[in-house]
């Protein structure tokens, strides 16, 4: 079992709740939480530079404004700095979403190893995705459904982002720059592209103009 995690979670109770649970029932060394996502990324890279890397991430996605100023404001842009420090950290997402759509992304564009929705049965489940992260499967709480995710794809706001300044005319290295100038991530060129070919799949679409003409016809733009 791993030895040495880190939670990001803005609710202190939640995150004891969370401490409790895995104590009690799983063999973990070191449990380490935080409820910033800066300060979860801080200390996430103080481990790595001192030899003593974590092993898991357990990231909410939503987090609350407070009276510490941020520069990581959400569970995806904590994914994506952390990644850049380790690529192969593994993490469990456990959020209140139940959009398939939106969870499908969590996969295939960040990685996430396992997803986890809050709710009476939420504590349980975070165990049983641990032990199958741990053993390198993935896990998904079982009332969500990822092959509807296929049959009616769902735009997110970062989605309907980046292609409102497509239909604008900017380039997606263009549109990098801006998502960087106002601290949202992710934000990198390469992380664009493949938001909008995951799009094109999604659309049956074979160029950014067939896209955006495809989801004008359909009200959705």
């Amino acid at each position: 079992m791993f030895k040495k995690i880190l939670i990001a979670e803005d609710f202190q109770d939640t995150n004891k709740g969370i401490v409790n649970a895995l104590e009690n029932r799983l063999e973990i060394e070191e449990i380490q939480e935080e409820l910033y996502c800066d300060k979860a990324y801080n200390r996430f890279k103080l481990a790595c530079i001192n030899g003593e890397p974590y092993e898991l991430l357990i990231t909410d996605l939503s987090f609350k404004e407070g009276p510490v100023e941020r520069k990581l404001t959400s569970g995806h842009s904590l994914i994506a700095a952390i990644r850049e420090v380790d690529p192969n950290i593994r993490v469990i997402v456990n959020s209140m979403i139940e959009d398939p759509a939106e969870i499908n992304s969590l996969f295939t564009d960040q990685k996430i190893n396992g997803y986890v929705c809050k709710g009476r049965n939420g504590l349980n489940e975070l165990v049983i995705a641990m032990q199958e992260v741990y053993q390198n499967r993935t896990y998904v709480s079982p009332q969500i459904n990822l092959n509807s995710a296929n049959t009616l794809f769902e735009l997110d706001k970062y989605d309907l982002m980046i292609l409102q300044d497509l239909a604008e005319g900017f380039t997606k290295k263009e549109i990098s720059e801006k998502l960087k100038n106002q601290n949202i991530s992710p934000n990198s060129e390469s992380t664009i592209d493949k938001k909008v070919s995951r799009l094109f799949d999604a659309f049956g679409a074979k160029n950014t103009h067939h896209l955006i003409a495809k989801l004008i016809k359909q009200g959705r733009l």
